[in-house]
């Protein structure tokens, strides 16, 4: 049996959702270590937070949370094609022409 230290910060943020998983702390780290023999590594990316561009041609990213910001399945032309003929008293009048 080993013994491993935990961060009580980070265990308490994580076991109500062990408990919403039906899994117990000691369950959840032997899917962690089955995952890294089954990977030959860690089973995710380890980076720095921030934001990384796709280079797509579209803006596209995925922001410091992780969000996938997919420009590229927008169709901006359809979506401009006659905000273009109107005017806009302000910016949420623009925000609510383009949100229809």
């Amino acid at each position: 049996m080993s013994t491993v230290r935990i961060n009580d910060n980070i265990k308490n943020d994580i076991m109500p959702i062990l408990d919403d998983l039906g899994l117990s702390l000691s369950e959840a780290i032997n899917i962690f270590l089955h995952q890294i023999k089954l990977n030959n590594g860690i089973p995710f990316s380890l980076k720095r937070k921030g934001i990384v561009e796709l280079n797509d041609g579209y803006g596209s990213y995925i922001c410091e949370y992780g969000h996938l910001h997919d420009y590229s399945k927008i169709n901006f032309e359809e979506i401009l094609k006659d905000v273009d003929k109107k005017t806009f008293d302000n910016v949420d009048e623009l925000k609510k022409t383009l949100e229809e």
